[in-house]
């Protein structure tokens, strides 16, 4: 028998912080009959940022991630503000952490990051052309470097473990099936 969704009988807003909030629902099985409780992380979506220079280069940041209290090499990216649409965020986001700005963006689509416990989406753009166009404008919580490494390495980067987050895989993954990357 294939799966049904499951009917919510209450969904109650726990806590809410900067980036999300905590969501419980109750819920009840198609298959059992029992009820559950199901916590849920609510958040905007987000969006990826895959900036090429005219000639071949990935613009990628490194940055301190408190959740793995370790320094990853990433993509641009962040929160979808409420005034904006993904690509706005994309644009926005690209300039803020880099100081790079694009000649294009193309959607290469979305993601949900882990649909068991979240209800957001991220985006993923290519930025094509992209050159500098001043400083960064990182907020307070914000400490990135700026890197350029050509595209023919990123699937390198992505095997030695070099590149280890998951939407950015996602995003690169989108990327190589939609476009050549010689």
């Amino acid at each position: 028998m294939p799966p049904r969704p499951w009917k919510v009988i209450s969904s109650r807003r726990d806590k809410s912080y900067r980036v999300f909030s905590l969501r419980t629902d109750r819920a009840i099985s198609p298959r059992t009959g029992r009820d559950h409780d199901f916590f849920i992380l609510e958040s905007s979506s987000w969006v990826n940022v895959i900036p090429i220079t005219p000639q071949g280069d990935v613009v990628l940041v490194r940055q301190y991630r408190h959740g793995t209290r370790n320094i990853t090499l990433e993509i641009p990216g962040g929160l979808v503000e409420n005034h904006d649409t993904p690509e706005m965020a994309a644009v926005r986001e690209l300039r803020e952490e880099t100081g790079y700005r694009a000649s294009e963006m193309i959607s290469l689509g979305s993601v949900h990051p882990n649909p068991a416990i979240q209800n957001n989406l991220c985006y993923t753009f290519l930025a094509r052309d992209v050159s500098l166009a001043g400083d960064q404008h990182q907020d307070e919580k914000e400490d990135i470097e700026v890197l350029l490494r050509p595209l023919n390495e990123i699937p390198r980067l992505i095997r030695n473990g070099d590149i280890t987050h998951s939407l950015v895989l996602a995003a690169f993954y989108r990327f190589f099936m939609e476009y050549d990357a010689d």
